[in-house]
């Protein structure tokens, strides 16, 4: 996909144009950081998947990227985070205020790239996703420091949060590609599965990586308060000890033994439970897209939900 991704990095270097230096620098700075891009690269595959090769798509995987960086700029913030793909985080480097700041621009611009679409149905979609990756930020932080979460609800945090835009950018291509209803929801499903799965592989790689792979701070999730599903399979098989622990520091943000934690995640067998939990999401994807003609681009997707799971970083 590297000639698709070039077009849509063009116009990512474009609209990061601003008379304001310092929204430049701290633009350019988490753009550059790379990162995998899997939500452009989804509006462009299901665009490409029925049949759309218009410069709109180029437009709307960028105006996706600019979200998924604007939400990124404000989580740091909020997480204390100091490392991301890495290197230093924007609030790090810069200051809470300026990475705040920097990612309201980045939505705003984010909007004015959809009404350039001129595409009612592409502002409904980007506008109800941006809503509900708020409030999953909000539920997430409502979350913080409880170890009695349900499974359920650290799942709708998921839903919310982080595969709400994966779905919204399957979604999108279907849209410019005026598909059917059915088919739009079809792409939809699969956004969403694969942006679960991709979210439950996160989460245990705290657990199972390490920083330099990661490129953020293994033990970050616990520092943070976050009762993750590897956390949470470990309680609810773990020895009354172990689940003390647990939930000590889940409560407290505690990573003073977060070796003795791991090993717990790993012998009760956390960490391939949530893969495991991964994979039957990866599977709902591929099957929500069966019906999809064959293609190249469908052909990708079907390897990108095999990959999202099995990946180490």
């Amino acid at each position: 996909m590297a000639q698709d991704m070039s077009q849509v990095d063009a116009v990512i270097r474009a609209k990061l144009s601003s008379d304001v230096a310092l929204i430049e620098q701290i633009s350019h700075y988490i753009i550059g950081a790379g990162g995998k891009r899997i939500r452009p690269r989804l509006v462009l595959l299901f665009a490409s998947a029925l049949g759309f090769e218009g410069p709109q798509k180029y437009e709307l995987a960028a105006v996706v990227e600019f979200i998924h960086t604007a939400t990124l700029l404000h989580d740091d913030v909020v997480d204390e985070s100091s490392l991301r793909r890495g290197r230093e985080t924007a609030n790090a480097m810069f200051g809470n205020a300026a990475s705040v700041l920097v990612g309201d621009f980045l939505y705003s611009r984010a909007f004015q790239m959809m009404v350039s679409v001129d595409r009612m149905r592409v502002l409904d979609v980007l506008a109800d996703a941006t809503n509900v990756i708020a409030e999953g930020e909000v539920l997430q932080l409502m979350n913080m420091h409880d170890p009695d979460i349900s499974v359920t609800d650290y799942l709708r945090v998921i839903r919310y949060k982080t595969a709400k835009l994966f779905e919204a950018s399957a979604r999108l291509g279907a849209v410019i590609a005026d598909a059917p209803k059915e088919v739009e929801d079809a792409c939809a499903d699969y956004g969403r599965a694969l942006g679960t799965a991709f979210q439950l592989v996160d989460d245990l790689l705290d657990y199972e990586g390490n920083t330099e792979a990661l490129g953020k701070n293994v033990g970050d999730d616990l520092r943070e308060g976050k009762p993750t599903l590897p956390l949470l399979f470990a309680m609810s098989h773990g020895t009354e000890e172990e689940r003390t622990l647990i939930r000590d520091a889940i409560e407290h943000g505690e990573i003073d033994r977060l070796a003795d934690i791991v090993g717990i995640v790993r012998r009760t067998g956390g960490i391939e439970a949530t893969r495991e939990a991964a994979r039957g999401e990866a599977d709902a994807a591929r099957a929500s897209i069966e019906k999809l003609p064959p293609s190249s681009a469908k052909d990708l997707l079907l390897e990108l939900s095999a990959r999202s799971v099995e990946r180490s970083f």
